[in-house]
């Protein structure tokens, strides 16, 4: 069955996968959804006896119905293969009483990897299948792991550059270091005197600008996006849930047909989209446990069906959900909308100009499988010193999140379920953190210095990605205003 693509914003827009990858963005603003959301052609059996690579051809062939069986097999090979640091891909660790999936044993040690490994090959399959003539120039926003991991997949790739803008004061300085030092002369990195927000909103207001895409073309490039918005980000992220449950059953931790819970921290809510994407497509998922840190704009979404970003924005031990606009939101409000473009719309526009929308009594029944948890800055550190003081397990401070609102959830509900929590960064990136969590003696050491002592409480490798840093000089150092974001990157093209 083919797949075709719609605007969130438009029913009458209609595209194939390969489109859709490449445009990132609709004309009219709006993100780009499967017209259906395809059921799984294999049994959960076969799957538990596949390779990660091998689920991700089973998932993905569903979704990218344009792709031949050669072309997307080619760009799954590519994407996980020895740049991650362990065979199984996203191995499933068990430590006091719940399964950590860890998504961080790519080149950058965060989830984004998982995905972010296998968009440069879907985009120049989809350009070469669409007869694009133009280089291909990503443009995205980061709110700390999105950047590193967008610049190490497309860092020298032909035809293509990469722009990407941070929060200046708004990462880790792991993650600073990490960009900042991005080798490859297609590669260009930008500090903002703003949030992460504000990034984002520069962007997207450059994708929906016709005179600068009118600009870009008379110089032969084109925009496309390597943010969560572009499908090609979702539906790799798809896959590592399906492989999860399969996995649980493969080494008897579950049968097949018992449900398991989700844990997903995240401000963006792609990446717990693609958990509801995967319970869709048959994957036997019971409640989806939506984590945010003190920026918990989701978690009062789900408890009162008011999305409302009109607050104070919060820096947080876990940057990378330091947002106040969920982008990927609107892919589900469009969903429990009915599919119903007109409706998502109105409440995107009330958005835009007021700042907040609610959502109707019907659509919030919609929202049953989902739970709304937030976890405060104090439980976040302590949740990382439980943890390693119990089972001498090290977690991030995003990660840390989602099993702090994990642990409120099972006091609250006694809810056994078996359940995996996404754990969505390596304690590597975010060292010092989690050290001062662990112990407050070791606030006086250098970033440097936390790294290896971690390394030796954690009984871990320094992991490469770090080591490449500890003295690599910094590349791109410029710093600008929101308002001269577009300047900027005109003076990158010439």
């Amino acid at each position: 069955m083919e797949i075709l693509y719609n605007s969130t914003r438009d029913d009458k827009v209609s595209v194939t996968a390969s489109q859709a990858i490449l445009k990132g963005l609709a004309d009219d603003g709006g993100l780009f959804v499967p017209n259906s959301i395809p059921k799984l052609d294999v049994s959960v059996k076969e799957l538990s006896a596949m390779s990660y690579q091998q689920i991700a051809y089973e998932v993905m062939k569903l979704f990218l119905t344009d792709f031949t069986e050669d072309e997307l097999k080619n760009c799954i090979e590519k994407a996980y293969d020895s740049k991650f640091d362990t065979k199984e891909i996203a191995p499933l660790v068990k430590e006091d009483g719940a399964y950590f999936l860890e998504l961080f044993h790519g080149p950058t040690i965060a989830f984004k990897d998982m995905a972010l490994s296998i968009l440069p090959h879907l985009l120049i399959t989809s350009a070469k299948k669409n007869n694009v003539k133009n280089d291909i120039v990503i443009l995205t926003a980061t709110s700390g792991d999105t950047g590193k991991a967008a610049l190490a997949g497309f860092a020298d790739v032909p035809g293509t550059k990469i722009i990407v803008f941070y929060p200046k004061n708004g990462v880790s300085p792991i993650q600073e270091k990490q960009m900042v030092t991005q080798r490859g002369d297609n590669t260009f990195v930008v500090g903002i005197n703003g949030n992460f927000d504000d990034a984002q909103t520069g962007v997207k207001k450059m994708f929906n600008d016709k005179e600068l895409a009118k600009k870009l073309d008379d110089r032969g490039y084109q925009f496309s996006s390597a943010n969560s918005i572009n499908i090609g980000r979702l539906v790799p992220q798809i896959v590592y849930y399906v492989y999860s449950y399969a996995k649980l059953v493969a080494d008897g931790q579950i049968k097949d047909g018992d449900s398991i819970n989700v844990v997903v921290p995240t401000g963006n809510f792609g990446n717990i989209l693609a958990a509801y994407y995967a319970k869709n497509m048959g994957i036997n998922i019971n409640k989806l446990i939506c984590a945010s840190n003190e920026n918990k704009v989701l978690f009062d979404f789900f408890g009162t069906g008011v999305y409302d970003r009109n607050r104070d924005f919060i820096l947080t031990s876990s940057p990378s959900m330091d947002i106040l606009i969920s982008s990927n939101l609107e892919r589900l409000i469009y969903r429990i909308a009915g599919n119903d473009a007109d409706a998502n719309k109105e409440l995107m526009n009330a958005l835009s100009k007021e700042g907040k929308y609610e959502i109707t009594d019907s659509m919030k029944k919609e929202l049953a499988d989902f739970v709304g948890g937030f976890c405060d800055e104090a439980k976040t550190a302590a949740t990382i010193k439980d943890l390693y003081s119990k089972t001498g397990y090290v977690i991030d401070t995003h990660t840390a999140v989602a099993a702090g609102v994990y642990k409120d959830y099972v006091a609250k509900t006694s809810d056994n379920t078996p359940t995996v929590i996404a754990s969505t960064a390596s304690p590597f990136k975010f060292t010092r953190s989690v050290m001062e969590a662990v112990d407050g003696k070791y606030a006086s050491m250098t970033d440097f210095e936390l790294i290896d002592e971690l390394a030796s409480i954690a009984k871990r490798d320094v992991p490469q990605a770090i080591e490449d840093i500890r003295s690599a000089p910094v590349r791109h150092d410029t710093v600008c205003d929101v308002d001269k974001m577009q300047e900027v990157v005109e003076n990158i093209l010439k």
